[in-house]
């Protein structure tokens, strides 16, 4: 393989593994959320919950595909701040799909053909369940320094990156 394909491969390996790592705090989240939030919301909740699975599982299937071992799930994640009820966990249900669109914009970054795809259609759907908790749009969807919310969490190191930093932190 070619150092510029090897770098690509491993950049795009990365990538992927970041958003499964995302996806693995979103569906921990959403658990969270569905525990919280007032009945209206709840089929909402169970929907996102399923989206979150079923892209963490393809998320998995692509990563071995590559020849790699799927990042695992963490036993358990810290919130970024209290859930104590529906007000908070609709709060928290848009910021996990804020910060997982985020992990999609850099998998669409590092990908190419049907894979970019794919993660451009996930970043889209993330970005409209956003919509639909938080009430209201941002221009740019995942990518935290453009949105009205963003400067705070790029300036806290609280959005999302390559680096796998999802929704939600692992606990030790």
């Amino acid at each position: 393989m070619s150092g510029k394909n090897s770098e690509r491969t491993g950049g795009e390996l990365a990538a992927l593994q970041a958003a499964l790592a995302a996806e693995h705090a979103a569906v921990y989240g959403y658990g969270v959320v569905g525990g919280r939030v007032r009945e209206e919301r709840r089929t909402e909740a169970r929907a996102a919950y399923d989206a979150h699975r079923a892209r963490r599982d393809a998320l998995a299937r692509e990563v071995r595909d590559l020849g790699a071992e799927p990042v695992a799930a963490s036993a358990a994640y810290a919130l970024p701040f209290p859930v104590p009820d529906s007000a908070a966990a609709v709060r928290f249900a848009a910021d996990l799909e804020e910060r997982v669109a985020g992990v999609y914009s850099d998998l669409v970054r590092a990908t190419a053909g049907a894979r970019r795809r794919e993660a451009a259609g996930a970043l889209r759907e993330t970005a409209v369940r956003a919509v639909r908790w938080r009430g209201g749009s941002v221009a740019f969807p995942g990518l935290a320094e453009r949105s009205d919310t963003g400067g705070e969490q790029a300036a806290t190191g609280a959005g999302p990156s390559a680096t796998g930093a999802g929704p939600v932190t692992p606990t030790e």
